[in-house]
Order: C-alpha cells, then structure tokens, then sequence
C-alpha cells in the first residue's frame, strides 16, 4: 500500500531546502536559460528492487509542478541494470536542481527493498518472516519500513508505542523476566507483548509466564533449535542479533517464525541510479 503524502512531504521540502540552501542551484541557474527543456530519464545502474517512486516524484513536482514524469516501473518490480525507470519532461534547470535529491531517496529506499528481498529469498523454503527493527535512520522510518515491505519483508512495532517488548534492560530493573510479566500485567486485548531472552533458561520461564511471542536474542543456531523443540508450538519465536545475508538462511531452518534484521535499514547498500539526458 502506497504511504500517504503527508508523512514524508515535509521532509521532502526540508531535504530539497537543504540542497539548494538560500541561494538556489547557481550553476544551473547561470548556464541554463529558463525556457530551455529537456528529456532525461532515470535509469538503474545495477539489479534490485525499485522503492520510492513516490518520493522521488514528489521531489521533481515541488520544485517544479509543470514537470510531466512517466514511471516505466513502479515500487516493488525488480530491475537490471540499464532498466529506465522513469522519464522525465520539462524545464531543464527544475529537472537539475531536483535530481540529486530525488535520486537520494529512490537509491536509499530501494537498497532497504532490495537488501530485505535477499534475505525473503534466501529463507525461501521456511516459515520464517523477515522484519525490520526501530534501527532506522532517524526522520526515515516511515519510508524505510515502507521499503521494507516493498522488498517482501514484515515491520515490527513502528515505534515505543506500538507495542509491549520487554528487552534486558526491563528485565534488569524490574529484577526478572517474571516480575516483568508481573508488572506488565493484563494490558488488554489490543497491544501486543513481546519480551526478548538471551538464555534458555530466560526462555523456559518466559513460556511459563505464559509468553506468547518471545525475542531469542543472538543466539547461536544450536540453541534456538532447542528453543524450538521445547516451544513446540506454544509461542511465536523471533531471531535477533546479528543477522547477515550469509547467516540468516541457517537461522530460517531452526524452525523461528520471524527473523529480524537491522542490517536492512541501517546499513543496506545504496542502490545506484543516474540521470541521463541520452537513453
């Protein structure tokens, strides 16, 4: 489902704002006449999975609204390199002052949908989900959750008040995982209750607690076997901790219902675009 406008035009405006700061593009600005139009299209420079078509043009129609963008693909399809994604009519100078930030979201948010799509296909064959963690880049949530989604994974709770997930340093003050529950206590139907463990012992006395979704955090794939066998059922189980494209199809085949990865949000590589005038 597309995001809403409203959660990313203003940070669309300030990355824009930024860009051109108080003076505006001054190169362009001096070598380029007004009424001078071009063509360009926007091509992929290596294979992935297209995020943030709708970011993107935004971009070129706050600068510009007179400019006339045909998206050849749209969010989620997969890309070669070479593949134009979208062409480009209209003043050559908006179409310059646009590009650098419009290719910086659709570059970033499509190397979230493509690092998340690796790791969906290489748990191909299993339950297990991949989701996404609060490990975002700050003011980009909604956009690199979104990516996520394109690129076939699941979001966890969006943010604090999304949920209940009791982590170790709750466990610490509260002084153990029962007492957390304790505390917790009968939060009502409609809020979820995680609480993540980083010993078998921890998870044995979560599922008597009676835990229904518990975090197995950074465990080796041996323990989390274990965790599965003694779950049997009774709880959602979801890997965290160091989740890598090379480790994560041993973790999918413990048998965990989810496997979560900040590696798709903070550190996905870039997927690269460019802007030519000739394609």
């Amino acid at each position: 489902m597309p995001l809403p406008e409203i959660l990313f035009r203003n940070l669309v405006e300030k990355s824009l704002t930024e860009d051109l700061g108080s003076g505006g593009d001054i190169t362009s600005d001096r070598l380029i006449k007004q009424e001078v139009e071009i063509s360009a299209g926007i091509l992929a420079r290596q294979q992935g999975v297209l995020a943030g078509d709708m970011v993107a043009g935004l971009t070129f129609d706050i600068v510009d609204s007179n400019l006339s963008i045909d998206w050849k693909v749209s969010d989620g399809q997969v890309l070669s390199s070479g593949t134009i994604v979208a062409v480009i009519v209209g003043a050559a100078s908006s179409i310059l002052k646009a590009e650098r930030t419009a290719l910086n979201f659709l570059g970033h948010l499509s190397g979230v949908a493509t690092a998340t799509n690796e790791m969906v296909v290489a748990v191909a064959g299993t339950n297990a989900k991949i989701c996404c963690t609060r490990k975002t880049t700050p003011g980009l949530r909604a956009l690199e959750k979104y990516a996520v989604r394109v690129g076939g994974g699941v979001n966890h709770r969006y943010g604090l008040d999304g949920g209940v997930l009791i982590k170790d340093n709750h466990i610490a003050i509260s002084g153990g995982v029962s007492n957390a529950f304790k505390m917790i206590g009968d939060i009502g139907p409609d809020i979820g209750v995680e609480i993540e463990v980083d010993t078998l012992e921890q998870f044995e006395e979560a599922l008597s607690c009676g835990a229904r979704s518990i975090l197995l955090d950074n465990m080796d794939n041996a323990t989390l076997s274990e965790a599965v066998k003694t779950n049997n059922g009774k709880a959602l189980l979801e890997a965290s901790g160091n989740v890598t494209l090379d480790s994560v199809g041993a973790i999918a085949a413990t048998g965990v219902d989810y496997i979560s990865s900040g590696w798709i949000t903070h550190s996905s590589p870039v997927l690269d675009f460019g802007l030519d005038l000739a394609f």
